[in-house]
């Protein structure tokens, strides 16, 4: 594996170091309330950790380049919480997009942008076309909420609860960060899911498929849900082996992309 820390390099290494092989990897994350047992910064925490953790899996061949991890993030559905600092979908938008074609100018072709806060995913689908289409940009969409768990990490319902709060960042938490995680506050959030849309065939938070546009304060009055009482250090570790093994093969995979397969960007680009 070749990597570097995009912040790092002076301009003529940056510029030395470039090839049509190589992956800007950008992390992104979020400053938003996580109840009274995780710290704002935990969607940030988690971002830089697992791509630290995914460049150190990627074969030697493999050039990523990561870009300075993004803590604010889309956080409409958190604002009513303090602490909060959320930029609307249009800002969020705006800022990718004019990240991407900062790449594209120093001559990049393939970028990996890696969320770790479920909120990004619709202003990061439309930026990552406009980069697609004004500089013929390979984007790549990444989350790991959506990466499937290892066998038995979780249980059924917690995989489906702990949307916000619960044993899967509490875990990620107590590995990459421990100092941050206030013990004395952790408990059992149930989710709306469970006690007020349980008779619902379609319609739920999540695990449906009709979903509906939620506040952080809808799926339980704590404003976080799941079961942070099942995370440890040891399931951290576990997750984040895991989900940086996942992130790694992304990576590979946007390095291995044919190019050639891609239209040309829009005329007038």
């Amino acid at each position: 594996m070749t990597a570097h820390d995009w912040a790092d390099h002076t301009t003529h290494s940056l510029r030395d170091d470039i090839s049509e092989a190589s992956v800007a990897l950008l992390p992104l994350g979020a400053i938003e309330q996580h109840g009274g047992h995780l710290p704002l910064a935990t969607d940030a925490w988690i971002a830089e950790g697992l791509s630290k953790a995914a460049m150190q899996r990627c074969d030697e061949r493999v050039h990523v380049l990561r870009m300075p991890t993004q803590a604010l993030g889309q956080g409409v559905e958190h604002m009513d919480w303090a602490g909060t600092l959320a930029l609307s979908s249009a800002t969020f938008e705006a800022m990718l997009y004019d990240l991407g074609a900062s790449l594209a100018r120093a001559g990049l072709r393939r970028v990996v942008m890696f969320s770790a806060h479920g909120g990004n995913l619709a202003a990061m689908a439309t930026a990552a076309l406009r980069l697609r289409r004004d500089f013929g940009l390979l984007v790549v969409q990444a989350c790991y909420f959506d990466f499937p768990p290892p066998a038995d990490a979780l249980t059924a319902r917690e995989a489906r609860e702990g949307l916000h709060g619960g044993a899967l960042e509490t875990a990620l938490m107590w590995h990459f960060a421990p100092q941050q995680v206030v013990a004395s506050a952790i408990a059992h959030h149930a989710s709306v899911e469970f006690e007020a849309l349980a008779a619902f065939a379609w319609i739920g938070a999540e695990s449906r498929p009709a979903r509906f546009a939620w506040l952080a304060g809808d799926l339980n009055p704590a404003g976080v849900c799941g079961d942070a009482r099942l995370a440890d250090a040891a399931l951290g570790a576990r997750l984040a082996r895991h989900y940086a093994d996942a992130l790694a093969a992304i990576l590979t995979e946007a390095a291995d992309f044919p190019l050639a397969c891609l239209s040309p960007p829009a005329p007038g680009y």
